[in-house]
């Protein structure tokens, strides 16, 4: 499901008032007249179905709709690089599209300030990883103040399975050995996420542990929090020990650097990989979402509004 908020006003934007038709009184009967201004109004009306989303290939020529990126915010600096390249690489893969980026909190630009600038079209795809408050109520907040935009919020990115293959890859590139092996046999893996107090948050983390678990080839993959839920990442390592596994990586379940992910990876008894970051899968999830969004039934209706779901 989607959030959508019209574009206020007329059904019938760019149409030009009657006087500003131009006339010449001198040389054409009424009639003339009359059908020359019907020829040029009807010119001008949009398409059936004008107050929805358009598919960015649905109108040869068209603009599509912009990707507004959402991304959380931190004082690593790190963060704000990384989320630029994985935008880089957004557009990169599809370079017709227009992309922008906000930011929820402690970086610039920030959410508003992206909307308030924007016209037309928009859809946006938050780089958040389950639900929660951030999805549910601050996103579509930010949207509610801007009634100029005709806008969609896209699902957040997890769970997926790409979420599973950029996750896996990571782990590999720290330096975790490829499954089949004896000693992964006995491993497991600690899935590290920010958390929250919402329950389809860690629901939607679950998920993510289950298909890291199948993408390693059935390895033990628990779910972990930085704060605001258990169990803490400590706490995962050593429910892992106590079933026999004694080989455990923590995977970073992070779009980017940051305080969490840097306190994540601290609790590792080994391998600690890196946050997901630029990685093509991401960059893949970013425009499946998006696309997802924009194929989703329904038009966008005065005055409505839904919350995003994955």
């Amino acid at each position: 499901m989607t959030a959508s908020t019209p574009l206020p006003g007329s059904d019938r934007p760019g149409l030009d008032r009657p006087d500003s038709v131009h006339l010449d009184n001198t040389f054409e009967s009424t009639a003339q007249l009359m059908t020359r201004i019907t020829a040029q109004l009807s010119s001008r009306l949009p398409d059936a179905g004008a107050r929805s989303l358009r598919h960015p290939q649905s109108r040869a020529g068209q603009r599509p709709p912009t990707l507004v990126a959402v991304a959380h915010g931190s004082r690593d600096p790190r963060a704000l690089r990384t989320v630029n390249a994985l935008l880089d690489r957004v557009r990169a893969m599809r370079p017709e599209l227009p992309v922008r980026l906000g930011h929820i909190e402690l970086n610039a630009p920030l959410l508003s300030d992206t909307l308030a600038a924007l016209r037309g079209d928009a859809v946006l795809v938050p780089l958040l990883l389950s639900r929660g408050y951030h999805v549910k109520q601050d996103i579509p907040d930010a949207l509610s103040a801007a009634p100029h935009l005709r806008a969609r919020v896209a699902a957040p990115l997890g769970p997926h399975p790409l979420l599973a293959e950029a996750l896996h890859a990571r782990l590999v590139e720290a330096g975790r050995r490829t499954a089949g092996t004896a000693e992964e046999g006995r491993g497991g893996v600690v899935l590290a996420a920010a958390g929250s107090r919402d329950p389809d948050s860690a629901a939607d983390t679950s998920r993510t542990a289950e298909l890291l678990s199948a993408r390693l080839g059935g390895v033990p993959v628990l779910p972990a929090y930085a704060s605001a839920a258990a169990p803490t990442v400590p706490e995962a390592v050593a429910a892992l020990r106590a079933r026999g596994h004694h080989r455990i990586a923590v995977a970073s379940y992070f779009a980017a650097p940051g305080r969490f992910a840097t306190q994540s990876a601290a609790a590792a008894p080994g391998v600690a990989a890196a946050p997901l970051g630029a990685h093509p899968a991401l960059a893949r999830l970013v425009l499946h979402r998006y696309d997802e969004a924009l194929a989703a039934p329904g038009t966008a209706l005065a005055g409505e509004r839904h919350l995003a779901t994955a």
